[in-house]
């Protein structure tokens, strides 16, 4: 039986639109990554990076960014895409990224392009894809892009430090420190 609006105006009523999903999208060795937008804070040319001490090698150091004082992560590096020790190179960008406890400056070589995509187009990750070395799962999906336009690897960023790492970065406040290290009792019910 036909709806009101096809009565009304002769044709079917038009589908409801579908939900989509904004990502920043960026290069990371030969493949196409991407975060959600509303987990950037900014993008910037890549500021002085001071190395600090007694840090995994993924962590180049810290920057001042607007007064904030950030850990920098080379992810080419975290999730050996490039050699370790290979040089950041002379230009790039940061993007500043927030988790719940932290921020933190991604480095990315060329500079982000917004993309805006159906939901339905990202899929889980595969197991086989995940960080058998990490409990949490820092792999949201992969976007199939429309056309057979490739894939981009989709980031889940509150997930991508081990609480390990999450204590070792630089600049963290005393603030952050303590509220990550807090358990809630169903956190200690959690195997």
């Amino acid at each position: 039986m036909p709806d009101a609006t096809t009565v009304a105006l002769g044709r079917p009523a038009p589908a409801p639109p579908e939900a989509t999903v904004q990502l920043i999208v960026f290069q990371l060795g030969d493949e196409e990554y991407g975060i959600r937008i509303e987990q950037v804070k900014e993008v910037t040319i890549t500021p002085e990076v001071v190395k600090m001490p007694k840090t995994p090698p993924f962590i180049k150091g810290i920057a001042n960014l607007r007064g904030d004082i950030i850990a920098i992560v080379d992810l080419e590096e975290r999730f050996q895409l490039r050699p370790a020790g290979r040089p950041v190179p002379a230009m790039s960008y940061t993007l500043a990224v927030e988790a719940p406890d932290y921020t933190l400056g991604l480095l990315v070589r060329e500079v982000p392009r917004p993309l805006t995509l159906p939901v339905s187009l990202i899929e889980p990750a595969p197991e086989f894809v995940q960080d058998s070395g990490q409990k949490e799962k820092y792999l949201e999906g992969i976007a199939k892009l429309p056309n057979g336009g490739g894939v981009i690897i989709v980031l889940d960023m509150p997930k991508l430090l081990t609480p390990a790492e999450i204590m070792r970065l630089p600049g963290r406040t005393a603030e952050a420190s303590t509220k990550s290290t807090q358990t809630t009792p169903n956190d200690a019910q959690k195997p």
